[in-house]
């Protein structure tokens, strides 16, 4: 017997058309749920209009009244930052909601100085606080929010570096597009170093597993670290141009002023998180996290990103590239 509307489970998507929203959107889809997103309607307002995708159209920072006397399986938080948003959220759904999952960060962690799992120190929201940390302290605090609430309903997901097609940064089809470009390529740092990120599609899939399964608790989502020398190797493979890879090492990207994580993309360069791209993702992996290839996600990337022709917004720019090789 065909299943009815009714039938099959929902899902309230917090957000839903930006970059995690649309791939929880998508892959819930495919998975045959019904689908209710609650945005301000101003980023792609009509990307899913004619897949049977509701919108109901609201400010989360402000009201929530238009969600009122409805019903959901599970609402998916993808755009939580701040705690008194995200207490407003969960005091409007309360139990009209069988499952809160909530994606936080892995800039969580009050140490990334050293290997961390999901039991370690998070930051506190205190006065003065950096503003590199304030972003983590708060998502944290919105953590804590949720888990009170929800208890063993509650799922928190804590991604690193999350990658793939709709990236609305450069950070990572910057380097499948310099490879295009050819030439000399200015290569970060160390090869042996770490560099650790996750398919946005695999991010997906692991929040609606949480809704599936039931899957309780706090859980780290990224993918495996692999030298980022590996990677650079990975890409040069996806895009098959002619390049010589140069590298310059960190202590002159350093000395030149290169902004560490934001100056060069995937470069991390800063030793209070010399470990940010070694969290440990075993627990993630022993309850069912699948990962897909880095070359599929390289491959998937540089192909979306050929298509879409937009300008680089983020990376070296072609003169500053030749500096810094100049200067090693």
């Amino acid at each position: 017997m065909q299943s009815t509307s009714a039938d099959r489970p929902s899902l309230l998507v917090l957000g839903g058309t930006r970059f995690v929203g649309r791939a929880v959107v998508e892959a819930a889809l495919a998975d045959g749920y019904r689908v209710t997103m609650f945005n301000r309607g101003l980023t792609d307002p009509g990307l899913f209009a004619d897949a049977g995708v509701e919108t109901v159209i609201g400010d989360r920072t402000e009201d929530l009244s238009a969600l009122d006397g409805r019903r959901w399986d599970a609402v998916i938080d993808v755009a939580g930052y701040l705690p008194e948003v995200v207490r407003r959220s969960v005091d409007a759904l309360g139990d009209r909601v069988g499952r809160y999952v909530f994606v936080s960060t892995i800039s969580v962690f009050a140490d990334l100085s050293t290997v961390q799992d999901e039991d370690g120190a998070v930051l506190e929201v205190v006065d003065g606080l950096p503003r590199i940390q304030l972003y983590g302290a708060n998502k944290a605090a919105c953590e804590r929010i949720v888990l009170d609430a929800y208890g063993e309903r509650a799922s928190i997901v804590r991604p690193g570096l999350i990658v793939g097609p709709h990236d609305p940064t450069d950070r990572f089809a910057y380097w499948p597009r310099r490879f295009r470009r050819g030439g000399r390529v200015l290569l970060p740092g160390d090869p042996a170093a770490p560099t650790q990120f996750i398919d946005v599609r695999d991010v997906a899939a692991w929040i609606l597993g949480c809704v599936a399964a039931e899957r309780a608790g706090v859980h780290i989502v990224t993918g495996r670290s692999m030298p980022i020398g590996e990677f650079f190797a990975a890409c040069q493979a996806a895009v098959g141009s002619d390049v010589e890879g140069v590298w310059v090492d960190t202590e002159t990207l350093l000395k030149e002023g290169v902004e560490p994580f934001m100056g060069v993309p995937l470069w991390n360069g800063d030793p209070e998180f010399a470990a940010a791209e070694r969290i440990d993702i075993s627990r993630a992996l022993a309850a069912g996290l699948t990962l897909r290839p880095p070359a599929e996600t390289l491959a998937d990337t540089a192909a979306w990103d050929a298509a879409r022709g937009v300008p680089e917004k983020e990376g070296l720019t072609p003169a500053e590239e030749e500096r810094l090789l100049n200067a090693r």
